[in-house]
């Protein structure tokens, strides 16, 4: 049986090796572990270590900080998807008493809220959670800094609240629910709240001189659900799967897609990452990535994926700080996608075509501006530009007859097809938009009229 590692060309793995080595020696990380997956399988790992024959592998646990925001949204999106919430709703719908006002579920998930970034001294990340026994010392006196909904302000007690709202949803703990809902149904058995073994000691490397510090690893108590777990590269990959795809057992395709979408403004001048809901979402060398970053004291982890190149990246070390383990995530993703480039699944005919629908395909003119409309093989409609760049958007069919916009320009808008009085089509209508099967179309209904002397040349 082949290895992982065989599954890609030698120059390819030479050059994942060669950026994780140059990332553990010139960080000065104690020992730093990655991996690589593409189709849903491991096809590379590798690691580096200051001591010799101690190199992590795919089973060592690292404590992963932020990447625990991910799983805490995810189970909140579960919440939605049962009905058992709206993520409109204000937090204080659920959990009455918060302090925090009429904030709402959509803006804790995506930083959005207001809340500050932190919670109140001492440092958080190094105490342990029986210091804040209370959400209010979680939050302190004020913990609003800015108007709701209007910036993206990124908050640890943030991810908080969402662990109370799911305790008090659920009616069980935050970590029952995680470990029932989450990790049991995707398999991921080396995922937990305290460190199983084998697992990495958290460091500090002392920035002037090459020598370390052991870093305290404590239990965070309420603020578990912003940063408490521990995980393998192994079983980030199957998460990284699953925030691909879906899992009917933990959250449909079309809820972790949703995931992936801004939620919300960008700080001024950062239009190169956004925020989703639990997941960030970057551009990088013109790909775009999603996952998330983690860090707490003695520990830095990274999770991208691109979507489009089907390769994923964890990337985990013990360390403070020192290599930017974001940047090697995306690396490493760049290096596969570059060197191996996706190979595209074979074309093939839709297995039946309704006469209707391709009797609307073709071009359609919104004034003098050109654009196709095309059948998708998931029996939906796709209107672009016929050239350049403009607006443009996916429609599903709804049971009245009409198409909604799932995306770009149109997300959202209704699209509906206008016949005459014999049953041919008219026009198409959306959001008030007239396209015809002519520029004009002086038999379509087009708003304002147009010129009975039609179309003329500069002499007439």
């Amino acid at each position: 049986m082949n290895s992982p590692s065989e599954q890609l060309l030698p120059g390819t793995r030479r050059a994942l090796l060669h950026r994780i080595a140059t990332a553990q020696s010139e960080g000065r990380a104690p020992s730093l572990v990655a991996a690589v997956q593409r189709q849903g399988q491991i096809v590379w790992s590798g690691s580096r270590s200051c001591v010799d024959g101690h190199a992590p592998d795919a089973d060592t646990q690292f404590r992963i900080g932020s990447i625990t925001k991910t799983f805490t949204a995810v189970l909140v999106l579960r919440l939605r998807d049962e009905g058992l919430l709206d993520l409109d709703d204000p937090l204080e719908k659920h959990l009455p008493g918060s302090g925090v006002g009429g904030i709402t579920v959509h803006q804790l998930l995506g930083h959005s809220a207001g809340l500050g970034a932190e919670s109140p001294a001492p440092w958080w990340e190094r105490t342990p959670g029986t210091l804040r026994p209370e959400l209010a010392d979680v939050l302190g006196e004020q913990p609003r800094m800015h108007t709701p909904g209007h910036r993206h302000h990124y908050s640890n007690p943030g991810y908080t609240l969402l662990g109370a709202l799911i305790e008090k949803v659920r009616g069980e703990s935050w970590a029952e629910v995680l470990r029932s809902e989450i990790l049991e149904p995707l398999g991921m058995h080396r995922t937990s709240l305290q460190p199983h073994a084998p697992h990495a000691g958290g460091w500090a490397v002392h920035p002037w001189a090459d020598a370390m510090l052991p870093e305290p690893a404590e239990d965070l108590g309420l603020m578990a659900p912003a940063g408490q777990l521990w995980s393998t590269t192994g079983d980030l990959l199957r998460f990284a799967a699953f925030l691909v795809e879906g899992d009917d057992r933990v959250l449909c395709g079309a809820s972790v897609e949703q995931m992936r979408e801004p939620s919300a403004p960008t700080e001024s001048g950062a239009w190169d990452s956004a925020y989703g809901l639990g997941v960030q979402c970057a551009r990088n060398d013109g790909r775009t990535l999603f996952g998330h970053t983690g860090s707490l004291p003695g520990f830095l982890a990274a999770l991208w994926f691109s979507v489009e190149d089907d390769v994923t990246a964890v990337v985990l070390t013990n360390t403070t700080s020192g290599p930017l383990i974001g940047d090697v995530a995306a690396d490493l993703v760049k290096i596969v996608a570059e060197a191996e480039p996706r190979i595209p699944e074979p074309w093939r005919p839709l297995p039946e075509v309704d006469a209707e629908l391709l009797a609307l395909t073709g071009p359609w003119y919104w004034g003098t501006r050109a654009n196709i409309l095309r059948l998708t093989s998931d029996d939906g409609l796709e209107l672009q530009p016929l050239r350049g760049s403009g607006r443009g958007a996916r429609f599903t069919a709804q049971p009245d007859g009409t198409w909604t916009g799932l995306d770009g320009y149109y997300a959202g808008e209704t699209l509906r097809v206008v016949r005459t009085g014999d049953g041919s089509v008219s026009h198409l209508d959306l959001g008030s938009f007239v396209f015809t099967r002519e520029p004009y179309d002086p038999a379509a209904a087009i708003p304002g009229g147009v010129d009975e002397g039609g179309w003329r040349g500069l002499r007439a």
